[in-house]
């Protein structure tokens, strides 16, 4: 290449070796950045998320608010009809038991009365007696006279007319002195029964009088509490308002803050987008110095990643030609999942030949340095089948150490691995922050090389170390 005229080779070498460093310390700020926007990103969507669900829930909370304003309104109505009618139930219950007072008294009165009638019944009795006597000493009176008369002759005919007809009235009179005794028994019977059922009743009566009282201050009790519920149905509805109008309040501000919040994702999004764009920039600056010329501490890695990259697709080539997989198989992609992996790992059919083939061909690269983190390859879709022993760990119940230590037969679709799985330049370096698993990230560099077998392209060999 034909240098300016005012350069010499050794200026040009430097001033690429410096374009070189200030590409690599470039990628590294910007893939920085990247990922501080990455994780800022990540948090705007799970602030969103969160912000949508208070939303829901404010939605959700209004509308319970107005079902709980209703039913508060509706309680405070009932409240004011039931104070209502306790009222009524009261003055007419005060009523009643005014009046079964006054029958209480009436009762004792009856009760009280009950020997002096039976007295005067006691008198009518004698009095009775003493008319039958009279009637039957009367009686005896017209017997005799009419026996003297009936000697008299035809001059006393007269006087035993007389006799018959007060013979007469005397049996009238016993007659009559008899029905007004037994009268006047039945009358004593039924006073005295009347007398002992106002006993009971008086007794009754007492326990009414003496429960009115009570039962007057169970009213006064029933009244006031029902007018303490009234008065806190009354509450509950008002504050069952200002909480409604409190979840408006709420609602909108969380909706503002939802909206700014989407802006602000929105922006982080872009700004995202432009630093991949910006991190593609810079891996081209620094590819584009490093094929100029410019020395840098990735020359003998790109040696060797190139080199690698050759040993496996030799290695590709043998097993054909023997026999030992099929050219199909070794380009499949139908991923079987295996069951119970988490996170998942998968199978095809050319991966029981990587894992034979290829920890001879990668392990040893990780003895070269203390910066070298892994070397694995990977097909054009980011699948890597075998990785370095110390990644390809037993699976165990917990995912967080096993998305770090077991690492083996996963899919890596992400930008970086998709690029290095994907390039078919002579090398491919790029700046990236590697997921340990766990939330821990290291800043790496990933050279990759491409891996082509029968002039196709099967994928590349990535190289990782520290810088």
């Amino acid at each position: 290449m034909q240098q300016p005229d005012n350069l010499s080779v050794p200026d040009t070498q430097a001033r690429l070796t410096a374009l070189t460093q200030d590409a690599t310390s470039l990628g590294r700020e910007t893939v920085d950045v990247g990922g501080f926007l990455s994780d800022l990103d990540a948090r705007c969507q799970d602030q969103i998320a969160g912000l949508d669900q208070i939303t829901h829930n404010a939605s959700d909370l209004s509308q319970t608010g107005s079902a709980m304003l209703e039913a508060a309104e509706r309680m405070a109505k009932a409240s004011d009809d039931a104070l209502n009618r306790v009222r009524e139930s009261t003055a007419l219950l005060t009523e009643n038991g005014a009046q079964s007072q006054m029958l209480a008294e009436w009762v004792r009165t009856i009760h009280a009365q009950g020997p002096e009638v039976e007295e005067m019944l006691r008198a009518v009795q004698v009095s009775n007696s003493e008319i039958a006597d009279i009637s039957w000493q009367v009686k005896l009176l017209a017997v005799n006279a009419k026996i003297e008369a009936a000697r008299a002759g035809q001059a006393g005919k007269g006087f035993s007319i007389v006799a018959d007809a007060v013979n007469e009235l005397s049996q009238k009179t016993s007659n009559a002195a008899d029905t007004i005794s037994a009268t006047v028994k039945k009358l004593s019977d039924w006073m005295s029964a009347l007398h002992r059922g106002a006993e009971h009743t008086s007794t009754n009566a007492k326990a009414v009088l003496d429960r009115s009282a009570d039962a007057d201050r169970a009213l006064m009790t029933i009244e006031s509490r029902v007018e303490e519920l009234q008065t806190d149905a009354h509450a509950l509805t008002d504050t069952s308002e200002s909480a409604q109008r409190a979840v408006g309040i709420v609602a909108s501000a969380v909706e503002q803050i939802a909206g700014s919040v989407q802006e602000v994702a929105r922006g982080v999004d872009e700004a995202n987008t432009r630093c991949e764009t910006l991190v593609d920039t810079s891996e081209s600056i620094l590819q584009g110095a490093v094929a100029l010329g410019g020395s840098s501490d990735d020359g003998p890695m790109i040696t060797a990643v190139q080199d690698l990259a050759g040993q496996i697709m030799e290695a590709f080539e043998k097993a054909i030609v023997s026999g030992r997989i099929q050219e199909a198989d070794l380009f499949d992609t139908d991923y079987k999942p295996i069951p119970g992996s988490n996170p998942e790992q998968v199978m095809t059919r050319f991966t029981n030949l990587t894992d034979e083939a290829l920890p001879a061909i990668q392990e040893p690269v990780l003895e070269r340095g203390q910066n070298i983190v892994f070397c694995a390859a990977v097909d054009r879709n980011g699948y890597l089948p075998t990785h370095n022993l110390k990644f390809s760990r037993p699976l165990s119940e917990d995912p967080v150490w096993n998305a770090a230590n077991c690492r083996n037969r996963r899919i890596f679709d992400d930008r970086v691995g998709l690029k290095a799985g994907r390039n078919e330049m002579p090398f491919l370096l790029q700046v990236y922050r590697r997921d340990m698993g766990g939330g821990v990230f290291v800043m790496m560099k990933d050279l990759s090389a491409p891996i082509t077998v029968r002039g196709r392209h099967w994928g590349g060999l990535r190289l990782a170390y520290k810088f």
